[in-house]
């Protein structure tokens, strides 16, 4: 029997369809690899002079008492030069979700040094949220100079996310996914998954080039998978989900606070810097004030204040809800990592592997991003414990609830169709809603 040789010819539509997406593949590991290596190089900028204010502050511990100075100085910043920028992260998803007007370039420098500042006076608060903003401003200088279309846009403001976050932790393929994932919940936005990807390893690769080096912390041992193993685990990750709309609802109520009654900016960063101080010798400790690296690798070797975890929840509340700068993400692995140390003990688990375990749940129920904190869990434990995460992970995203931190988020798809909430609403205004409704309810 004689085989006929077929030949696939292709019609000139379809050829011409096949070279626009072999184009526009092109177009986004181009545009995604100049984001990489801008957010990558800044990074490793931030990461670098924040180790070096960090040691600087504690060598000189008088520096504490210039914290109102440095938020008199960001508040000023922001009130007569950050335009809409004060609005951080929460500007950059809401540009995404309507696409109005532009990321304002400005907006990186002056997070930038407003970071700075707040490490290098003792403000509680981590990187991350410079490393975002920076990169979408880096990805919307590239939006202008290349005349990017509108659809466009947002997709490389998503894929400057990813770039900043992939390079500020060293794991970009959470750096992916969490681009996409914190848009909006119970959605991901697929069609930026090749520039998130491009930027978020680039971006990696880069700030590795520059001499970065991220934190590492061990798992020492993992419980077998038992029954009452499983048991355990789905009773403290309900914890540290608690722990996290903790941590959320009082950062948003404390910068609702000041809003309302400390409208200018300089004196309401002033008096956040004043109560610090003030909650800093209450306390009688040092140990909440910056990132709190030593406490969270602490925790996964030894006995800490069983307090730690609350401490940082309102330092870090404080810090952030009165206008200082930085990010939030480092801050959670503190509260989470020390909070499993504490549980540890009352449910007979090892103390490294529930560090780990609340580190991960408490990012995961803040962030509401459960596929990224999953592989973030992964690249971080070296796929450890795997199982134990991505349980961890699923029940602190649906016992979170409708918070987190970023007030922006809008809801795709609620976490419970029994919740009766409407689509396409942010997380403020479901909060809002419920104030209403409490405020009819009292009259």
């Amino acid at each position: 029997m004689i085989k006929q040789k077929t030949n696939i010819d292709f019609t000139p539509n379809e050829k011409f369809k096949y070279l626009t997406f072999f184009l526009t593949l092109i177009k986004w590991v181009f545009w995604g690899s100049v984001v990489g290596i801008a957010v990558g190089s800044t990074s490793a900028l931030l990461l670098n002079i924040n180790d070096f204010l960090t040691d600087v502050r504690e060598e000189n511990p008088f520096t504490l008492f210039l914290l109102p100075l440095g938020g008199i100085i960001i508040g000023y910043m922001y009130q007569y030069h950050g335009n809409n920028s004060r609005k951080g992260n929460d500007l950059i998803l809401e540009h995404i979700h309507h696409g109005q007007g532009e990321i304002p370039l400005r907006m990186g420098p002056i997070v930038f040094v407003s970071t700075f500042i707040t490490h290098l006076l003792g403000g509680s608060t981590g990187r991350e949220g410079a490393a975002i903003q920076m990169g979408t401003s880096i990805a919307e200088a590239v939006n202008r100079i290349f005349k990017v279309d509108k659809i466009d846009r947002r997709i490389l403001i998503i894929s400057g996310i990813s770039g900043g976050f992939g390079s500020a932790f060293g794991t970009p393929l959470a750096g992916t996914i969490f681009g996409m994932e914190i848009i909006s919940l119970g959605k991901m936005k697929y069609e930026a998954i090749v520039p998130c990807f491009v930027s978020s390893l680039v971006g990696h690769l880069v700030s590795d080039a520059w001499g970065v080096e991220h934190e590492h912390h061990i798992i020492k041992s993992i419980p077998d998978l038992t029954a009452m193993t499983i048991i355990k685990i789905i009773i403290v990750s309900v914890i540290f989900s608690f722990a996290s709309i903790l941590y959320s609802q009082l950062r948003h109520a404390i910068k609702s606070f000041s809003e309302k009654h400390l409208k200018n900016l300089m004196m309401r960063a002033m008096v956040g810097g004043i109560i610090i101080i003030i909650l800093t010798y209450v306390v009688g400790s040092r140990d909440y004030l910056g990132r709190g690296l030593p406490i969270v690798k602490q925790a996964f070797e030894g006995e800490i204040s069983p307090w730690a975890f609350l401490n940082k929840i309102i330092f870090t509340a404080i810090t952030m809800g009165t206008g200082f700068r930085g990010g939030e993400v480092i801050p959670l692995f503190f509260i989470g990592s020390t909070l499993g140390n504490t549980l540890s003990a009352l449910v007979n688990l090892p103390t490294s592997f529930l560090a780990a375990l609340g580190l991960i749940a408490v990012f995961c129920g803040a962030t509401n991003a459960p596929i990224a904190c999953f592989i973030f869990s992964i690249e971080t434990f070296e796929g450890k414990g795997i199982i134990y995460f991505f349980m961890a992970c699923l029940i602190s995203y649906i016992f979170s609830g409708h918070h987190g931190i970023y007030a922006a988020q809008k809801i795709y798809k609620p976490k419970s169709r029994l919740l009766n909430l409407s689509e396409g609403e942010s997380l403020t205004s479901i909060e809002q809603k419920k104030k209403d409704s409490k405020s009819k309810n009292n009259l």
